[in-house]
């Protein structure tokens, strides 16, 4: 058995890539374990790991921070490509609100870091109260942007050794949970909040119906449109709709935008709800009429764009209507409905309803593409050319007053910054930046499992020392009050200012600490998806503020 001992203690690729897969296995199992319907998920990789290193096994301290620091890069990349497309439209309507009460419960907790600095006396550090607070708050990105600044002040000599943050990020962490959800919970019990009213509140005060879609079918009995041709007919509107079918003596076609309409012709009209009763006073009157009559003649296809020239090119620059005679509808992306207008931005992944006959539409789908295997190929390209602009981008020092050393994004901020850019703006470089779902969370696992196993297996040896102490109960009070405390703080001025509702409100709390397991009992509450749509809104902007502030506070105080 020399041969297995050797395994686990020479310092060997074999006996690296074993300690981590024991960890990662390990971990991921024991993650999905539940207590009253919360879990830790993938997080619980690092706990594994720190029992691996206070068992006293240890990775090259070189190989270990590669491990690290890719793995990071891997998880935060994906997630920017993720958010990258809402990240800017989530600053719209509503979502300005919603982003600058997550912006408060940020700034409140990196407050309360900086007065625990001075009410401790400086007994606990503040890169070690940086540690704290991204644990406090869930926030792996912000750990390691933080360890990435002690880094770079290492290697400039601001800093004698960088210190051990992961193990205050660990102390912090499990209660953190619990704690986000115990803040929500109270909110609902101080202001005694009745989920069935607050259900029935959120559909009379749904804005969303503005940007749903509507499939309804018009007689034309406006004298002062018959005759007119169906651009001209648009204009006088002043409403954005796609006409999909046209019956005039029960014989049906694909109009075009010179198609002269004439009065007692029906129309199968899309548009969006808010425009669907102007539409209908100007042209005549809703009626109703059995489509699928014309579906000998005519037929509604849905088809998958997967061609990558396509991406990043407006629907009416493809000619579709001029070339195959078929008119697009719309095009649904991310699950989400947009009207088939010709200004429209195509990307890869969309799927576009076409109206046109068969034949037609057979020709416009080996022309838009419809193999959903291309989808499944990986765009290699888009994600290392991310990454290497990423590094290039984090490097550059920013000179900041009354910061010691200038300030860098580094491996976690660059390569976020870059990789929400090219999520939101890479068609328009012919970068496809579409994955699938499955695709883009093996990505973002494999990323998060291999740094959490680096850290805990590079600060195990000392985790039960410095944790089981006078200084790591400190740790674990402080997790928790930057925890509760800034959450509670806003559900109270959201109870008596702001009056978001509950299921937005709870969306948006777990939004700010960038917690899945809140987000999970946030949906166990509501009927609806209204948590995850706050939570998605205020998402991208907390991850980016979580990463900067972790650097900006470990810089400020060395």
């Amino acid at each position: 058995m020399e041969w297995l001992n050797s395994l686990f203690s020479d310092e060997s690729i074999a006996h690296v890539i074993l300690l981590y897969s024991l960890a990662i296995s390990t971990g991921v199992l024991l993650g999905k374990v539940k207590f009253r319907g919360i879990s830790l998920g993938p997080t619980f990789v690092l706990f594994t790991g720190l029992l691996i290193g206070h068992l006293g096994f240890t990775v090259n301290r070189e190989v270990a921070d590669f491990i690290r620091e890719f793995g990071l890069i891997l998880f935060i990349y994906s997630i920017g490509l993720q958010v990258g497309p809402g990240f800017f439209s989530s600053f719209k309507k509503g979502g300005v609100q919603m982003n600058l009460m997550a912006a408060g419960i940020v700034l409140l907790g990196a407050g309360l870091t900086i007065a625990f600095y001075y009410i401790l006396g400086g007994r606990v550090s503040m890169p070690m109260l940086v540690g704290v607070m991204s644990g406090a708050v869930t926030n792996t990105p912000g750990l390691g942007a933080a360890q990435e600044a002690l880094r770079q002040a290492y290697e400039a000599g601001q800093i004698a050794e960088v210190p051990q943050i992961a193990l205050g990020y660990a102390a912090a962490y499990p209660l953190a949970v619990v704690g986000i959800i115990l803040s929500i919970v109270l909110i609902r019990v101080l202001f005694r909040i009745n989920l069935e009213n607050e259900e029935k509140k959120l559909e009379t005060e749904k804005l969303s119906a503005y940007e749903k879609l509507e499939i309804f079918t018009l007689r034309l009995t406006n004298k002062a449109v018959g005759g007119r041709q169906l651009h001209d007919i648009k204009k006088l509107i002043g409403r954005t709709f796609v006409v999909s079918r046209l019956m005039r003596n029960n014989e049906f076609s694909v109009p075009n935008k010179n198609t002269v309409l004439l009065e007692g012709d029906l129309l199968l009209v899309v548009a969006g709800m808010a425009d669907v009763e102007p539409i209908t006073a100007f042209i005549g009157e809703a009626a109703e009429t059995d489509w699928k009559v014309s579906e000998p003649a005519l037929e509604s296809r849905r088809i998958v764009l997967t061609r990558s020239e396509i991406n990043g090119k407006t629907l009416g620059s493809l000619r579709l209507r001029t070339l195959y005679g078929v008119n697009v509808t719309r095009v649904n992306r991310s699950g989400v409905d947009l009207l088939g207008t010709a200004n429209l931005v195509l990307r890869v992944g969309d799927t576009v309803t076409v109206v046109g006959e068969v034949a037609s539409i057979e020709k416009v789908e080996q022309f838009l593409g419809n193999t959903l295997k291309r989808l499944n190929e990986p765009h290699i390209f888009t994600i290392f050319i991310g990454i290497f602009f990423g590094i290039i981008f984090g490097s550059i020092p920013f000179v900041i007053p009354g910061m010691p050393m200038p300030i860098k994004l580094g491996l976690a901020g660059g390569p976020l910054i870059v990789s929400i850019i090219i999520g939101r703006f890479g068609y328009k470089f012919r970068l496809v930046t579409y994955t699938t779902q499955s695709a883009n969370l093996m990505l973002r696992e494999i990323g998060i499992t291999l740094f959490l196993a680096s850290v805990g297996i590079s600060s195990g040896g000392q985790f039960a020392e410095s944790v089981f102490s006078i200084d790591g109960l400190i740790w674990v009070a402080a997790g928790f009050l930057i925890t509760t405390i800034p959450l509670i703080v806003m559900g109270l001025i959201n109870g008596k200012f702001i009056k978001l509702n509950y299921f937005s409100l709870a969306g948006l709390l777990a939004g700010s600490t960038t917690d899945p397991p809140a987000l999970a009992y946030a949906g166990s509450v509501a009927n609806n998806d209204e948590p995850a749509v706050s939570y998605s809104t205020v998402y991208p902007l907390t991850m980016f503020l979580r990463v900067f502030l972790a650097q900006i506070l470990i810089l400020a105080f060395l």
